[in-house]
């Protein structure tokens, strides 16, 4: 990162043209998207997460018949990744991986197995070994995609002392404790959606009172308060994420706040576009603000500068990632007519 100069990596589906992780450089000067290249060479990293000291990079990884994670070293000089090593099991692969804040311990989330898994990562980076693992089971009402339990998220609490998953299968919110990269669930923690709902992701408003969770089924956020005294949470309020004209089937995708708390968005797929929500800090409620239709289809993920000032959006299904400025008074989106190719994006990391 120089000046307005940003550094991201995307995560991709290496099932068509993509080869893996690829970097670009936002340049906030000129409004634009430059020097796209292939940082990695990798199977299906579809999720990737970065340390706190910008040394090291994460990513889930598939081959062939077997999933697992990825470590590399970021090369500060031209930002290339190096591998350090991998970790596999047997079966598909994870869809989602976390750090915890000290970076000794990372946590991936099996959609398809329903499993949380924690990693030892030694001191230069790489995985050590596997340390628990949790597995969930149960299914939830809608019969295509809820006939089993499906890990999609986990994160920590802001407070550091808790990890919660979310289940779309079950549509449910589950809290464990940690030690040593041992989990416990704290069962009476756990918090049950709406039947059908099929939680995806989770974000944590910056004063750590309020969390927000998309329903990729049933395309809402989910307002939740939660107490620091205990790591409970309650629920706040549903809210829908779509306009109220919109006709056409459509499933949630991303959820991320702006660093001041002040405004949500969330990624719409098939009604391919971002909903902008205003966001009240006392008492954690949204208004819906505005909704904005992209060039491109399918925005498995979009990423807000570190800024604040530039919103960078990844559409799966069109290959290609569009760049929109943020009016920080409003919440405001304007595309800025910048549409570069990466095959089958999925994922935006920015440096720290």
């Amino acid at each position: 990162m120089n000046g307005e100069n940003y550094i991201a990596y995307i995560g991709t589906y290496t099932y068509g043209e993509s080869k893996g992780i690829y970097k670009l450089t936002l340049n906030e000067t000129k409004s634009s998207i430059e020097n796209i290249e292939l940082a990695s060479e990798i199977g299906y990293p579809t999720y990737l997460v970065i340390d706190n000291n910008n040394t090291n990079l994460y990513s889930v990884i598939k081959d062939g018949e077997k999933g697992g994670l990825a470590s590399f070293e970021i090369d500060p000089k031209d930002y290339k990744l190096k591998p350090l090593n991998y970790s596999f099991t047997d079966g598909k692969s994870p869809c989602h991986v976390i750090l915890d804040k000290v970076n000794n311990y990372a946590f991936t989330s099996n959609y398809h197995k329903a499993e949380l898994i924690s990693y030892k990562i030694a001191s230069d980076g790489s995985i050590e070994t596997s340390v628990d693992t949790i597995q969930h089971t149960g299914s939830g009402p809608n019969k295509l995609r809820q006939e089993n339990a499906h890990i999609h998220f986990a994160n920590f609490t802001p407070d550091g002392n808790y990890l919660y998953t979310i289940d779309l299968g079950l549509d449910k919110l589950s809290v464990y404790s940690i030690k040593d990269g041992n989990f416990n669930e704290l069962s009476d923690k756990s918090i049950s959606l709406k039947p059908g709902s099929g939680p995806r992701h989770m974000d944590f408003h910056p004063n750590g009172n309020f969390a927000y969770i998309i329903t990729e089924l049933s395309s809402e956020v989910v307002t939740l308060k939660y107490d620091k005294t205990d790591g409970s949470f309650e629920i706040i309020e549903y809210v829908s994420m779509l306009p109220k004209d919109c006709s056409v089937e459509s499933s949630g995708g991303a959820i991320h706040i702006s660093s001041d708390g002040n405004f949500l968005y969330t990624s719409n797929r098939g009604y391919d576009s971002i909903t902008v929500f205003s966001v009240d800090s006392n008492s954690g409620e949204l208004k819906f603000s505005s909704n904005i239709k992209l060039t491109g289809k399918s925005p498995r993920d979009f990423s807000i500068s570190p800024s604040g000032k530039f919103l960078i959006v990844a559409n799966q299904d069109t290959s290609n990632v569009e760049l929109y400025s943020i009016n920080k008074t409003t919440g405001e989106l304007k595309y800025l007519n910048i549409s570069e190719y990466i095959p089958n994006p999925v994922c935006i990391k920015f440096l720290n």
